[in-house]
């Protein structure tokens, strides 16, 4: 479902990109190529001078929330993963090739490229530079806090890397079964 907000602003949204009928899009709300939007997530763009941008790649999964305060953007970039039931709320921005994991929560934070939030944390009111894990159940909401992150292992870059291609596979296959029915 795609609406219009109270200030007349509607979805953008790529051709390229596949969207779960149960999804619910509204307002001033961007999502570019090859993004994959699961079933039941939200994306709430509504209050005033609020935006979210979906960059190219990116995949929202099941139940996830991301919601753009008044006067605030949530800006996803490009190859990012947001795990089932995670919640990004903004102001947030979230680097590329990130991974936010499930039940995870994001707010008014910076998180640099390449970085992993695993399942269940909380960041909030920090910077998190490139390369970093959250761990499982950390709440991390004091700068000083992130000095000791560890840094993404191998494992994890090939991890995050493999849900984005299984992903992409999902909305390229999704948008193919669309234009079959179609025809």
């Amino acid at each position: 479902m795609q609406l219009q907000n109270p200030h007349k602003q509607r979805p953008k949204i790529s051709e390229k990109a596949w969207i779960s009928e149960t999804a619910v899009i509204i307002g001033n709300v961007s999502i570019k190529d090859n993004v994959y939007v699961a079933h039941n997530a939200i994306l709430r763009a509504d209050e005033p001078g609020s935006s979210i941008i979906i960059n190219d790649g990116c995949n929202v999964q099941d139940n996830v929330i991301v919601h753009a305060l008044s006067h605030s953007e949530v800006f996803i970039d490009s190859n990012t993963s947001l795990a089932h039931g995670c919640i990004v709320h903004g102001p947030c921005e979230i680097g590329k090739g990130c991974f936010v994991g499930f039940g995870s929560v994001v707010f008014d934070c910076k998180i640099g490229d390449d970085s992993l939030v695993m399942h269940n944390s909380t960041v909030r009111q920090v910077i998190i530079p490139p390369g970093k894990v959250i761990p499982d159940g950390a709440a991390i909401n004091k700068q000083n806090e992130v000095e000791y992150l560890d840094n993404i292992t191998s494992e994890l870059i090939e991890f995050k890397n493999s849900v984005i291609r299984t992903n992409i596979e999902l909305a390229h296959g999704y948008r193919s079964l669309e234009i079959e029915t179609e025809n």
